[in-house]
């Protein structure tokens, strides 16, 4: 319409339809946050208030208290993190190391995957045989650990090919993931936020430098697909699975489009 047509990705409001229980406390809070604000807020303002980084006073009663903490605190319960107390000069503080590495290395398939990158390019996170194991989708061949000069393009369906899910055998954390609604888009979300907050290169740290700027630039082009509404679907790199064919799908790929424009505005400003 003629607002959306004028108004910047990022800048348009957002208003929730809907607080059914999602069963995510944080998320819970945020739905209900965003439905009883008065004052309608950009996808942007959202994302800056709800982070739980912003110190304007002024909107103290908007954001979300203790983001990391509880964030941390609910992997803690679901077993993927545990909690240490390690002392800092005169200071004792809480640390959350990974408890369940699968956890871990189920995030970097799905990395590898979007990336266009073999999954026995991945160095697990604890070798065969230690305790927790490695699920089936890592390699833990001497080719994961001496890994050097791949070509992206040997990937599936080479560096410009469309996304193409595939599910990771044995997944604990995410199971059933080739028949949930919107699993591509959710990856591609993964990736531009692992891209914002600067850590997407920790996964390819081993890899030669060719091929991590190759790597990273998909992730900017899928950035750019995807952060674009509607989607560019005359791209190489989009996939007709991700389009949707449920009623109020288009909203949700909206919400997601603008999420990513943020993103990787977010990832040019870092």
């Amino acid at each position: 319409d003629a607002f959306t047509g004028m108004t910047n990705l990022a800048d348009r409001a957002i208003e929730v339809v809907s607080i059914k229980p999602t069963g995510e406390v944080l998320l819970d809070e945020a739905l209900r946050m965003i439905k009883a604000s008065e004052t309608r807020r950009s996808v942007a303002s959202w994302m800056d208030l709800l982070s739980g980084e912003t110190w304007n006073i002024s909107k103290a009663g908007y954001q979300l208290k203790q983001v990391r903490e509880r964030l941390a605190k609910g992997l803690v319960d679901k077993g993927v993190l545990r909690t240490e107390k390690r002392n800092f000069l005169f200071f004792d503080m809480a640390t959350h190391p990974v408890q369940d590495p699968r956890a871990k290395d189920e995030i970097i398939v799905r990395v590898m995957d979007t990336l266009n990158l073999p999954r026995n390019a991945a160095l697990p996170t604890r070798a065969s045989g230690t305790s927790g194991g490695t699920p089936p989708s890592l390699s833990t061949s001497a080719s994961a650990t001496a890994f050097s000069r791949y070509n992206v393009g040997q990937g599936i369906g080479g560096q410009a090919g469309r996304l193409c899910l595939m599910p990771v055998s044995g997944s604990r954390f995410y199971r059933g993931e080739e028949t949930s609604r919107f699993a591509l888009l959710r990856r591609v979300c993964l990736v531009a936020a692992a891209c914002a907050g600067s850590v997407l290169e920790n996964p390819l740290v081993h890899m030669d430098m060719e091929t991590r700027d190759r790597a990273v630039a998909r992730a900017e082009s899928l950035m750019d697909v995807y952060g674009h509404w509607p989607f560019k679907r005359d791209s190489p790199l989009h996939a007709s699975d991700a389009d949707g064919s449920e009623a109020g799908d288009l909203m949700v790929h909206e919400v997601i489009a603008a999420v990513v424009c943020v993103l990787r505005k977010m990832d040019r400003i870092i």
